[in-house]
């Protein structure tokens, strides 16, 4: 029977040294008043120090929550995770090599911790190969701290039944750490007011593997036997101490949202009551050229940023339910949650654990992922992971993108105080970026376009003014908008000259640029 403890009894769990692994997504699932007791037990006695903390995906808002409050000096010394930048305080510690830091995939960790749960030590994968990852470039460590002192996570395996691939190894937890809505007396644990399940179950079975312990913070107490036994996410078996949160502020559905009834599957609203139409802008028009791509019984996945908007485009056109959307977090159906409700759905359909999400993605089983488009190189390679300096993280990109049947990136063509507007069905550019986006070779790979062509996936780069596709002979340009000069405001604003076909490019459907489009669903129609 797990045992009901206080937020300053469970602070004390932590010793030095340990490492502890969450099951989190931005905030969600993220035990606040347990970390908040870390923290200040921390301040106050210097204990407990050079904790290695490990999650899959973010932990953090991008302004202050989440893992932030343990980046003391001396707190949490070691980072092995798939997304920093949404915990600035840490980024600006791992950026000063204060702390060793390891940036790994979101769905390969998730699946390193199911292998975790039977001692397994470690996973093959062909996740990363060929990108920043590989240890045959940085292994995935984010500074010469790590470099230099840190161990290797990630070995090279040339040549497994015919095959590359990259071994990544298990990291013993001695904490799991998560959080619920509601536990029994025996420990059960359920999820029903929480927007996603996360890796609950893989974090605490690994735990409990190398003989660490499981903490779970929830909000009620229920007597034992109460709980229905189809809503136990995680079972008591495995869960050693619970925490009932006494504030109510500390409780985060998503990064932005305390709490939504839709996003937990306890309603469905209608759309029109919460999701108001995209204006129309360069953002409007690189979501509708993407979705062009899309045919009927498409399962797509949008990452984070202008890629979230595809589901309002979708429900605009109405053809929302012409396709099912899929995000990381595990998440089915819907119209995923846009912003710092990214991971979330409106009318979610279904949610599945994250980890087992990733071996559908690893599959192939994806139609479409929708990627920003942060820097190209001239093989079609992109980085995302490091942005002028700025460590970001892989996140599910390095799963979702290499694996993709369809993976299309879409951003400005040029970044840094860009300015445009759509006028009189032309695209026009009114303060050129200061930076360019497609360069001659990227400072880091986080997708590799050969890897992707390998498998027979198709690659697409659209921007508010053209469209490039990565081909077996290279970066074709294929489109180009209304209103737009090719030389001066492509191939000049361009860090490589691209392969344009005889005849010049075509030009993007103007219907595109126009306020009401309404063409979609035929075009989907007529696939």
């Amino acid at each position: 029977m797990a045992k009901v403890i206080t937020v300053k009894e469970a602070a004390e769990l932590f010793q030095d040294h340990m490492t502890v692994g969450t099951a989190v997504f931005g905030l969600a699932g993220w035990p606040e008043e347990i970390a908040f007791a870390v923290e200040r037990r921390f301040l106050e006695t210097g204990h407990p120090n050079n904790i290695t903390h490990v999650h899959a995906a973010g932990a953090g808002d991008w302004v202050g929550r989440g893992e932030e409050v343990w980046a003391h000096d001396g707190l949490m010394t070691r980072f092995i995770g798939s997304h920093a930048g949404s915990s600035p305080g840490l980024f600006k510690k791992i950026s000063e090599n204060k702390i060793m830091a390891w940036n790994l995939p979101l769905g390969t960790m998730l699946q390193v911790f199911h292998e975790s749960g039977r001692k397994a030590p470690g996973i093959l994968s062909k996740t990363g190969l060929g990108t920043f990852i590989d240890p045959r470039y940085d292994g995935g460590k984010l500074n010469p701290l790590t470099k230099e002192k840190g161990e290797d996570l990630v070995e090279y395996v040339p040549d497994f039944f015919g095959e590359e691939y990259l071994f990544y190894k298990a990291w013993p937890l001695d904490i799991g750490l998560m959080r619920g809505t509601t536990a029994d007396e025996n420990g059960n644990i359920t999820c029903e007011k929480e927007a996603l399940n996360l890796e609950m179950l893989s974090v605490a079975q690994a735990a409990k593997a190398n003989g660490g312990i499981v903490i779970a913070q929830v909000e009620t107490l229920a007597k034992a036997g109460s709980l229905n036994p189809k809503l136990v996410k995680v079972p008591g078996i495995y869960v050693d101490y619970i925490v009932i949160a006494e504030n109510p502020e500390n409780i985060m559905q998503t990064q932005g949202t305390k709490f939504n009834r839709s996003f937990c599957g306890q309603v469905r609203v209608p759309l029109g009551s919460s999701m108001a139409p995209l204006p129309l802008d360069e953002k409007k028009i690189m979501v509708r050229r993407a979705a062009m791509e899309v045919k009927p019984g498409f399962k797509a996945n949008c990452g984070i940023g202008t890629p979230t908007y595809m589901g309002n485009v979708m429900a605009e056109e109405g053809c929302d339910h012409m396709i099912t959307m899929i995000s990381e977090s595990g998440s089915i159906g819907g119209i995923p949650g846009g912003g710092r409700d990214f991971g979330a759905h409106w009318n979610i359909e279904a949610s599945c654990d994250q980890g087992d999400h990733f071996s559908f993605f690893d599959g192939g089983g994806l139609d479409l992922g929708v990627f920003g488009l942060s820097e190209v190189d001239k093989d079609g390679n992109v980085n995302t992971s490091l942005l002028n300096g700025k460590i970001m993280g892989v996140g599910g990109f390095a799963n979702i993108a290499a694996t993709a049947k369809y993976a299309v990136f879409v951003g400005t063509f040029t970044a840094g105080g860009i300015e445009c507007k759509v006028e009189d069905g032309k695209m026009i550019i009114v303060t050129e970026g200061k930076f360019k986006k497609f360069v001659d070779q990227c400072p880091q790979l986080t997708f590799n376009a050969e890897q992707s062509l390998k498998r027979g996936n198709h690659i697409l780069f659209i921007t508010e003014r053209c469209v490039i596709e990565r081909t077996l002979e290279g970066m074709v340009l294929k489109e180009i908008a209304p209103g737009i000069d090719l030389k001066t405001q492509i191939l000049d604003q361009m860090g490589f000259e691209p392969i344009i076909p005889e005849g010049g490019p075509k030009l993007m459907d103007p219907a595109i640029f126009q306020p009401q489009w309404g063409k979609l669903k035929n075009l989907m129609e007529m696939k």
